[in-house]
């Protein structure tokens, strides 16, 4: 973790308040109108939709993740992935629920900007000068800032970062007097911090069940606030939410007030909520409408930010879990965690415009909104349940957690899939595609290693020696170099050693086979060296943690370099002219890819699989890009990946007249 990750620090918790809760912090510009949209405004209403809202907070987001989530740290990082690596060791199965909270959360990702800038823009139908504005214009705006969003994505964020902090203070004390500004208007909102009003509203209102749906909106951003543990520590996450959630309560007051003081009575149409109604905007003075706006508008962009830097982030860690295909990875700075992953900025620039054009109004969006990022929660319930198996946590108590959360989630979940027909549908799909790739890139993998053979290496090492040392042989490289995924040090894949010794004889001085194993830990990089042979048969193990890049050019360089500085190898070349001139001798790197043989016997849904896999791998980075490798000094061979042969060939052999005559 950073310097400010350790301990309570004046930095860390204005870093916390600048990319923690951008997403949860910006819930005011939409929760209450999704709630009263099409509905009488009465202190029924109100205090029970208030009292929904604060004990949502409180269980969901303080309990829940601020409280007992925060506690599944590994190494100080956090999120869905961070915590299936901590059980993944106890169930095979819980990389379902990590790939479906994996996926739920990029969908996300695509709609929390689009829903948070189109909030904050159409506010500008409240401020006089643009009463009339169209809401096409809002929608060319709203596109206009998502491009330029996205743009500056390449260049990173260290610099923007920095304005985070400042910017979310003044938003969340903008929140803050303007909802104090309003307990006057009807103090009997106050009732709403005893549960019984939440619990009467859904019990009695006319479908006040479904009303979650639209509650849920409160409490979105908590699984990114865990995703963040990493960037803040979870004592300046901790601090910083006690001053978030009472800003956030304030202006849930004072929006239920003015609401009960201005329209009680009335029926707030989705014409109305189209107009531009809208009582975030509603309790601000109106000459401080434009400021707010602004305010506002720039909250949402830092929301959409945070997101999107969280989306490049959890696709680096599936990347290194082998749940996504390798795809290209940017460093735009030094500083870790700063990352940027071009083929993911394009895709969720595509699905937030596109949402942005679909839906065209915040209402709208709000009908996709939440869905997916239910299953996220659910997802997280599941995990951190058995991450308290593991601890040897009390089972009564982890009864009681699943019980609480289970019954809670799953209630919200029913209560958002009301929301499938008007637009939740959009969420499903783009989460269930997602899905889909990390589903195949997973499934494949188990498949493919149905073929892999692993020989031990002593039976061929005498074979190597020999072939080094054969001077009828022409010389392939002074240092060949092959990628191994034997985890046993002393075995070898057998396509590795027919590489060298049947397809076409490689001679070489030193063989090299390097081996990278991802750990579950995030940040551990080191390596160890096994001498089979000195000076001829070498073996390379790098341990990186699962946020740490594979840039095996890099690090083998420096490897050989620790190496030759303790006399451990000696890499001059061996021709007698470079010998003499101590020149260092050439490294070839060998990488061994895959093709789907016609040679199998696949059931049909194993071919579909490892048909979808395959385009995949076409479309993400060749295996030498994945691995950091410089592609002047690397072969590529390829190998028919045979993994299901074809058991019974019925071939029949005829003879001519001739054959038959001479016997055969």
């Amino acid at each position: 973790m950073g310097k400010h990750t350790s301990k309570v620090t004046a930095a860390g918790l204005l870093i916390a308040l600048g990319i923690i809760y951008g997403d949860i912090g910006t819930s005011p510009l939409y929760v209450l109108n999704a709630i009263i949209t099409g509905k009488e405004i009465s202190e029924f209403l109100i205090v029970g939709a208030l009292s929904c809202i604060i004990w949502t907070l409180t269980l969901q987001t303080t309990l829940k993740y601020v409280w007992l989530t925060l506690r599944a740290d590994n190494r100080g990082e956090g999120g869905i992935f961070a915590l299936y690596t901590l059980v993944r060791r106890r169930k095979k199965w819980l990389v379902l629920p990590a790939m479906v909270g994996g996926a739920a959360l990029l969908a996300d990702g695509m709609i929390t900007p689009p829903i948070s800038v189109t909030s904050a823009i159409e506010g500008l139908k409240q401020v006089d000068a643009f009463r009339n504005i169209e809401q096409i214009t809002i929608v060319y705006i709203v596109i206009g800032i998502l491009i330029l969003l996205f743009l500056i994505q390449q260049f990173g964020t260290n610099y923007i970062g920095k304005a985070f902090g400042p910017m979310m203070m003044v938003w969340f004390l903008m929140l803050a007097v303007l909802g104090v500004s309003h307990f006057g208007d009807e103090i009997v909102v106050f009732k709403a911090l005893n549960p019984y009003y939440a619990f009467d509203l859904l019990a009695n209102y006319p479908q006040g069940f479904w009303l979650l749906g639209a509650v849920f909106l409160c409490t979105t951003g908590a699984e990114a606030l865990y995703s963040d543990l990493g960037h803040c520590g979870r004592d300046n996450i901790r601090m910083s939410w006690i001053f978030v959630k009472t800003c956030l309560v304030l202006n849930y007051f004072g929006q239920g007030a003015w609401l009960l003081a201005n329209y009680k009575g009335q029926i707030i149409s989705a014409d109305i909520i189209a107009g531009g109604f809208n009582p975030f905007y509603g309790v601000m003075p109106e000459w401080f409408r434009l400021v707010g706006l602004v305010i506002a508008t720039s909250a949402a962009i830092i929301a959409s930010q945070a997101l999107i830097s969280g989306s490049f982030t959890l696709i680096s860690e599936a990347m290194r879990l082998n749940l996504w295909p390798r795809v290209k990875i940017n460093y735009p700075s030094e500083e870790r965690g700063q990352l940027f992953i071009p083929a993911v900025n394009f895709m969720l620039f595509v699905g937030c415009v596109g949402i942005t054009v679909y839906f065209q109004s915040a209402a709208h969006m709000e009908a996709a909104y939440g869905l997916a990022i239910t299953l996220c929660m659910l997802a997280t319930t599941i995990l951190f349940a058995n991450y308290l198996v593991a601890h040897r946590i009390q089972s009564w108590l982890i009864y009681i957690f699943l019980l609480v959360y289970l019954g809670i989630e799953f209630g919200f979940l029913a209560a958002n899939l009301k929301k499938f027909p008007h637009g939740g549908y959009i969420a499903l799909l783009v989460g269930g595609a997602l899905f889909v790739i990390m589903y195949v890139w997973y499934r494949a993998r188990k498949i493919k290693n149905r073929y892999v053979e692993f020989v031990r290496l002593e039976h061929y090492l005498p074979m190597l020696q020999e072939l080094s040392n054969d001077m009828t042989v022409t010389k392939h490289a002074t240092h060949l170099v092959y990628l191994t995924s034997a985890n046993n040090p002393k075995e070898i894949e057998h396509k590795i050693i027919y590489s060298i010794l049947n397809r076409k004889p490689k001679r070489a001085d030193i063989y090299w086979f390097v081996h990278v194993d991802t750990l579950d830990d995030p940040y551990t990089c080191e390596y160890e060296v096994t001498t089979i042979i000195p000076n001829e048969v070498i073996r390379v193990e790098f341990r990186l943690g699962f946020r740490m890049q594979p840039r095996i050019n890099l690090m083998f360089r420096k490897v050989v370099e620790d190496m030759v500085a303790n006399k451990e190898v000696n890499i001059t070349s061996r021709y007698e002219s470079l010998q003499r001139n101590n020149v260092v001798g050439d490294f070839q790197f060998v990488v061994l890819e895959k093709f789907l043989s016609q040679d199998n016997e696949l059931p049909f849904f194993e071919r579909i699989i490892m048909r979808i896999y395959f385009l995949l791998k076409k479309i993400g980075l060749s295996e030498e890009k994945g691995f950091g490798l410089d592609q002047s000094n690397v072969s590529v061979e390829k190998f028919p990946l045979i993994v299901a042969p074809i058991s019974s060939l019925k071939l029949k052999r005829i003879y001519n007249e001739e054959e038959e005559a001479a016997g055969f």
